[in-house]
């Protein structure tokens, strides 16, 4: 499926302009994905998503399968539908909470037996019972079923590991998804270079509509993260869509473009919202719960142009978050939200100008 139209690479370095097609509408890369995980972005309404420019989300196929199901999602006419989004979105495998529930799994040849983490109830989801989950979601842009290594790792656990991946993306590419649906492969190999190189080049072979890097932003240093792009980027298709998964800070988004990345996504801007964080320019993050803000009446950020900046100040969102309105939650998050649009919005702008080593600076320090 040709699905990906590469605009333009920067000579001076890795990043990228593209467009990537889908049923659902043109995303336009390198894009930040918000993360939908029960079927909603957190405290955000789709106009409001919508508003702040938002162009693909994701939902969770753990999360859905268990509630409400996939019968009753494509009952209603599939998760577009059913959460009133009608526009892209990339729904994950199950396979990260592999990694993230290890203590409520059991693995087995052809996937893994769960104990829910809501009631103990034992189901079993390997790739064909996740492809045929996301294909009733009818998600624009499916995930392969793969293991997510934990960090740190040894050498023979993310090699035996990387065998069963392998093998389950291959099972998962044998399965028969919607005509619209994209699948896309999973890089995985630990912090190890010959098995991340190996898990590229044998996904490539097998042949996906696009290719993600996994297994990274859990636990192992920044560095270490910007390296295994180094590595595994020149191997992928140069028309093929990348995505890093679950990344990241601000600046792991710059460093992730500038080594040839298209697509994020990350839980951050609503997970820390909801703690009363805001992100600021230069990608720092500041308390507005903090008592330092108690009579501080200027915008969480001077320099943003949302509606939460524009019309609220931090005494008035501190207080909201103290007396547990849900309203400073939902201010805080949809300032996050802009935040992160208007980065890759500016990213792109870069690159397209040929400036984007300038913007290098605003992540200092």
């Amino acid at each position: 499926m040709d699905n990906f139209e590469l605009l333009y690479q920067d000579p001076a370095s890795g990043a990228r302009l593209g467009r990537l097609k889908t049923a659902h509408g043109t995303v336009e890369t390198p894009v930040f994905m918000p993360v939908g995980t029960r079927g909603t972005v957190k405290a955000m309404s789709p106009r409001e998503l919508e508003e702040l420019n938002v162009q693909i989300i994701l939902g969770n196929t753990y999360h859905l399968f268990l509630r409400p199901g996939p019968e009753l999602i494509e009952k209603a006419g599939g998760l577009h539908r059913f959460e009133d989004w009608n526009h892209p979105i990339l729904t994950d495998s199950g396979g990260f909470q592999v990694f993230s529930l290890s203590n409520l799994r059991k693995m087995k040849p052809d996937g893994v037996e769960f104990a829910s983490h809501i009631d103990g109830t034992r189901f079993f989801l390997g790739p064909r019972e996740s492809m045929a989950i996301q294909r009733a979601l009818g998600s624009d842009i499916v995930m392969a079923f793969d293991e997510c290594t934990p960090y740190p790792c040894s050498y023979e656990q993310a090699a035996k590991s990387l065998d069963v991946t392998l093998r389950w993306e291959r099972m998962s590419r044998e399965q028969k998804l919607k005509d619209h649906q994209m699948l896309f492969g999973i890089v995985q190999g630990s912090t190890y270079r010959d098995l991340r190189e190996r898990s590229a080049k044998e996904l490539v072979q097998t042949g996906f509509d696009g290719y993600s890097i996994g297994g990274l932003s859990v636990g192992e240093p920044e560095e270490t993260m910007f390296e295994c792009l180094e590595w595994v980027t020149p191997l992928l298709p140069k028309e093929k869509p990348r995505y890093l998964m679950g990344v990241g800070t601000p600046k792991q988004i710059y460093e992730g473009v500038r080594r040839g990345i298209d697509m994020f996504d990350c839980v951050m801007p609503t997970r820390l919202a909801r703690h009363g964080s805001a992100f600021v320019r230069g990608g720092k993050t500041i308390p507005v719960k903090a008592g330092k803000y108690r009579e501080d009446f200027s915008p969480v950020d001077p320099a943003c142009t949302c509606y939460c900046c524009t019309h609220f100040t931090k005494a008035y969102i501190r207080h909201l978050l103290n007396v547990n309105e849900i309203l400073g939650i939902r201010l805080i998050t949809l300032h996050n939200i802009h935040y992160f649009m208007d980065l890759t919005r500016r990213i792109r702008e870069h690159i397209a100008a040929g400036t984007l080593n300038e913007m290098a600076a605003e992540f200092e320090g």
